[in-house]
């Protein structure tokens, strides 16, 4: 049970720094206040011996260190006093100052020390010791600390954390305030990153317009980049003047007029699509744009075809003793002779044993291949079917992350991948930016093949990479359809196919691998899926709750959503107990031995294995084990896979419970035993393509549970999402 903690306010000063953590800011410092000395502990900014500190938190105690101060929040203030200044440049925090200089400077100046320092450098000469081009690097230095101190206490109402502080205070240095002052809005820099709503908030107190040019810019851009999030890498004109005006409650002519001169000074793209006028952020165009006109070249200079091709697959096919069927010859003869090839079919059809045999003749003509995907999971099982090294798309291109966890690529057309050949593997899932960086790096003359299921659900990130490539009729394309004998045995195969196709699955057969076990009742349907994982399942077939069995859900909220399973789910296979501790995090009690799931990229979580190798980086999707948890610290320990990492209380809140997840969270994922609630909740989550991608995460074992009328109205809704997105456009125009 989560315990209620009393929030108090403590005034003192710093004076000592146990320990620090530089990457995460987690701090142990010894805090000296009007009744007593204290020791206080948390994630806080860059802090200093001798600053005071406002901090709120509460008292918890240690089991080794007795009790300590959590901190919730701090504020620093700039030391006022000839003591406290003393003590905070004795303790070096400003670069050329040690306890001597330090003693000499404040027994001159006094309580007026930082006041001189910052605003009349030159009069530190008269300290021996102190030349002029010292005396000027220690005030640009204070005046650098102070102005970074400044901005985080301005920033502190608006619920602006030191990390997005940091980022503001890079892009601007000491002209930040006057930059906000300015414009508020600039903070919300793709390399800042902080929300518009919090800009809105500065710009409110500080008296700026609702229809303000700066904030209809801004607002213009937030509602692209909101809906980049949807999936689109461009808006029609109307619709983003539309929305954009909604969203600013400000006229639409207002948002046209500045929306007009932001296309007039290139801050975004137009390009007339179909005889429509769409809005692109300049870098979703160019990227686009970079695509088709990449891809357009390599079509147009491919590679040599491969010498022996036909003799290497026939020696292949006896050797093994098989006989690759008509579809299967055909894709692997084009990766013979093609530069480019799309390999697309559902389960059953395949792919895994095409790749196999593109591999293999691509390795016997001498080519360096190389193999990606966009997951670690999807990397991992790419590895084990073709038994070659499979890397993520980020690892292959070998990323490096800027201040604002922004994607750098080593890897670019500046410095080329070494191949003779990518293949990358679940290409549905890759997003546009993620595409145009792999183009960039890849040389030409070399081959891509892309595998992918165009039946599956689009990317989470903007743009539909795999659909545009097969719509656009200039990408050559093999789709497998014939299910093979062996996968025809499986119902999660045959009604795979039957769902994509429009057909009910057949829902009757007993003994086999596909069931629905029918209940109209959400609360029942619930009771039946915890008991599946809890009981049923593990006496049945062995299956272990944590890593055979995955629950996937078609949203997040109501009874029969990822949230409230879980906690379901949680109770029953991993029960409160004595000799397991908890920890609150988000809307979710974590607990020892809990299944959970990385939701959101973070690349500063180090992480090590047992032979010893470190390294930093959990990505969205990693599932894994909670082994560890110190309450005293606020910190916990996940087991993915041969690594364990190290969770601070900030980085936590990207951590949820993953008994059951949404099917998007799923793809690029296989698990032996699937359980999938039907029953019929957002309108805009039940349709065809989200139950067929669902369906094919099982390998072994696929349990509906719920009513054939959910699975009925699932199958018979193929209305996909539609994406706007320029990229079947812009390479129809580079094919003319």
């Amino acid at each position: 049970m989560a315990i209620d903690k009393e929030i108090l306010e403590i005034f003192g000063v710093v004076d000592d720094i146990i320990f620090r953590n530089n990457e995460n800011g987690y701090t142990v410092m010894e805090l000296s206040t009007d009744d007593c000395n204290i020791t206080a502990v948390g994630v806080v900014a860059d802090i200093n011996i001798g600053e005071e500190v406002r901090l709120m938190g509460y008292w918890t105690k240690h089991s080794s260190y007795g009790e300590q101060f959590a901190i919730e929040s701090c504020v620093v203030n700039i030391p006022s006093t000839a003591t406290a200044i003393l003590k905070y440049l004795s303790s070096g925090s400003i670069k050329g100052i040690g306890a001597s200089m330090a003693k000499k400077i404040v027994n001159e100046f006094g309580d007026k020390t930082f006041e001189i320092m910052e605003n009349e450098p030159q009069r530190l000469t008269i300290i021996k010791g102190i030349s002029k081009d010292k005396a000027n690097k220690i005030g640009l230095e204070v005046k650098k600390i102070f102005g970074m101190k400044e901005l985080m206490i301005f920033f502190e109402k608006y619920s602006i954390i030191p990390k997005e502080t940091v980022r503001v205070w890079k892009a601007y240095g000491s002209e930040a305030m006057s930059q906000i002052k300015e414009n508020p809005y600039c903070i919300c820099a793709d390399d800042i990153g902080i929300v518009f709503q919090k800009a809105d908030r500065i710009a409110f107190d500080l008296g700026f317009s609702a229809d303000s040019e700066c904030r209809i810019v801004a607002g213009i851009l937030y509602a692209l980049n909101h809906n980049m999030d949807n999936g689109h890498t461009c808006l029609p004109k109307d619709k983003l003047t539309e929305v954009s005006a909604d969203f600013l409650v400000i006229s639409q002519e207002n948002v046209f007029n500045v929306l007009e001169a932001m296309i007039e000074n290139n801050f975004v793209t137009q390009k007339i699509i179909n005889e429509q006028e769409y809005i692109f952020t300049n870098l979703m165009y160019n990227n686009e744009y970079y695509i088709a006109k990449k891809m357009s070249l390599m079509l147009k200079f491919p590679p040599q075809s491969l010498f022996n091709g036909y003799f290497n697959l026939e020696q292949i096919e006896k050797e093994q003793g098989i006989k690759y069927a008509g579809l299967q010859r055909e894709a692997i003869l084009s990766a013979m002779t093609k530069g480019i090839l799309i390999l697309t079919g559902g389960p059953g059809t395949g792919k895994t044993t095409t790749l196999n045999a593109i591999i293999q003749l691509y390795k016997m003509s001498g080519l360096k291949v190389l193999l990606a995907a966009p997951t670690g999971r999807a990397a991992q099982r790419m590895s084990e079917v073709t038994d070659y090294e499979a890397k993520t798309i980020h690892r292959l291109l070998e990323v490096e992350w800027d201040t604002a966890d922004n994607p750098r690529f080593k890897r670019n057309e500046h410095n080329l991948l070494e191949c003779d050949a990518l293949i990358i593997d679940e290409v549905s899932m890759v997003d546009v930016k993620l595409f145009s960086s792999v183009v960039k790096a890849l040389p030409m003359g070399s081959r891509l093949i892309m595998v992918g299921d165009c039946d599956q659900l689009p990317s989470v990130g903007a743009g539909n990479v795999l659909g545009d490539l097969i719509s656009s009729g200039i990408v050559p394309v093999v789709q497998l359809k014939d299910i093979f004998r062996q996968s025809m045995e499986s119902l999660i195969v045959t009604n795979a196919h039957r769902i994509v196709n429009g057909e009910m699955p057949k829902l009757d057969v007993k003994n086999n691998d596909f069931f629905l076990l029918k209940n109209d009742n959400p609360e029942n349907i619930g009771n039946i899926i915890v008991d599946l994982c809890s009981r049923r399942l593990p006496k049945s077939y062995g299956y272990s709750p944590l890593n055979d069995i995955q629950v996937l859900c078609p949203g997040r909220k109501g009874i029969l959503g990822v949230v409230e399973l879980n906690k379901k789910l949680q109770n029953t296979i991993n029960p409160p107990s004595k000799l397991k501790k908890e920890i609150v995090s988000g809307q979710y009690i974590l607990r020892q031995g809990d299944k959970v799931m990385q939701i959101k990229n973070n690349y500063d979580i180090s992480w090590d294995k047992d032979n010893g190798k470190i390294g930093e980086g959990v990505f969205n999707g990693d599932v894994g084990i909670l082994v560890d948890i110190n309450k005293a610290a606020s910190t916990i320990k996940v087991k993915f896979d041969d690594k364990i990492a190290a969770y601070d209380i900030e980085s936590m809140a990207d951590l949820e419970l993953a008994y059951a997840t949404t099917v998007h969270k799923s793809q690029g994922s296989e698990y032996e035993a699937v359980i999938i609630p039907m029953y019929m909740g957002a309108p805009q989550l039940y349709y065809r393509n989200l139950l067929y991608t669902a369906v094919t995460r099982a390998k072994k074992l696929l349990i509906l549970v719920g009513t054939e009328y959910t699975i009925s109205k699932m199958v018979g809704n193929n209305k996909r999402t539609k994406r706007y997105s320029g990229l079947k456009y812009f390479l129809e125009k580079e094919a003319e």
